[in-house]
């Protein structure tokens, strides 16, 4: 992983504020004021390597080790090559800087705040919902078939071949004979585009006006179907008794945006073909991450009657 850096990123830091803390107590996500730069303010990803990780759910092993190390190299390659500009359609911040000494790596980035994203929110109204699965439609519109060179070959944090240790301890079940078989789905599709991987509501910041957002945290950027960031997203902010009745309006919502920016980003595509592969995978992306779930943490909330219904669905049309 090769640093790097801007020329016009100058200035004194004259003071700093620790926004959050890595998962895995892996570091902190630091707000930086300068003084006589050409930005007021950046972030700071300082990820560290203490000596001892304690995994917050007990998975701190060597595998599950190597794989977070992975993802913040992932993330240094997105800063680099993927966010040269703002794009207004799918905000994100711009990468700055990037120092990789032994044992600690500080990534520097524009700080969304600066371009009025300052609200991150718990919970979601029907708007919220809206404007992130427009960001999402956007982002994969933009990225459909592009190459991901330095990015995960499969993005998402939870596909199987990246969570073998969960998958062996996983009680034997339908779901756990078929998981290849949902994974093979997955990443085969006609059409492949750059997924966030993490598109969860805590990974978005909003404007104060509930107009606008942009996405953080690339650690699992990678190629895969765009419908796995959907579900992901909807997993983490609709309540899920609702998410029946709201599960058709949802995904027009995501698919009517994803229609509309390829017609801009990439007018050439079969919009039709797009839709019919990826909307019939949305039940076959929730029995992939019911399958994580399982094998992680068998008592998660997310593991519930909407999303056993769709993982019975995707069984049942895999038979």
């Amino acid at each position: 992983m090769d640093n790097y850096d801007l020329k016009e990123l100058k200035g004194k830091v004259v003071k700093e504020e620790i926004i959050q803390r890595v998962w895995g107590n892996y570091g902190t996500v630091v707000r930086q004021w300068l003084d006589n730069g050409t930005h007021s303010s950046v972030i700071n990803k300082r990820i560290r390597l203490p000596e001892k990780k304690q995994h917050p759910r007990g998975w701190n092993t060597s595998v599950s080790e190597q794989r977070k190390l992975a993802s913040f190299g992932v993330e240094v390659n997105w800063y680099r090559d993927f966010s040269a500009e703002f794009d207004p359609r799918c905000l994100s911040p711009i990468g700055l800087a990037a120092e990789h000494t032994e044992g600690q790596i500080d990534l520097v980035m524009t700080d969304l705040r600066s371009i009025g994203l300052t609200e991150v929110i718990t919970k979601a109204s029907p708007g919220h919902w809206k404007l992130v699965l427009t960001w999402l439609a956007n982002f994969h519109a933009k990225h459909l078939n592009a190459p991901a060179h330095g990015l995960w070959p499969i993005g998402s944090y939870w596909h199987l071949a990246t969570r073998q240790e969960e998958y062996q301890v996983m009680v034997q079940s339908d779901l756990k004979l078929n998981a290849e078989a949902i994974d093979q789905v997955l990443n085969q599709t006609n059409y492949q585009t750059i997924i966030h991987g993490d598109a969860k509501l805590a990974n978005f910041c909003f404007s104060a006006e509930g107009d606008r957002v942009g996405a953080v945290d690339f650690q699992y950027v990678g190629k895969g179907c765009g419908i796995k960031d959907v579900m992901l997203f909807i997993s983490s902010c609709v309540p899920l008794d609702q998410a029946t009745t709201n599960e058709d309006k949802l995904l027009s919502w995501y698919f009517d945006a994803l229609k509309s920016a390829l017609k801009d980003y990439q007018p050439t595509l079969d919009t039709h073909g797009i839709e019919e592969e990826w909307r019939a995978l949305y039940s076959v992306a929730w029995a992939d991450f019911v399958r994580f779930l399982k094998g992680w943490a068998p008592e998660h909330w997310k593991i519930c009657d909407y999303s056993e219904a769709l993982t019975a669905k995707a069984l049942n049309d895999l038979s």
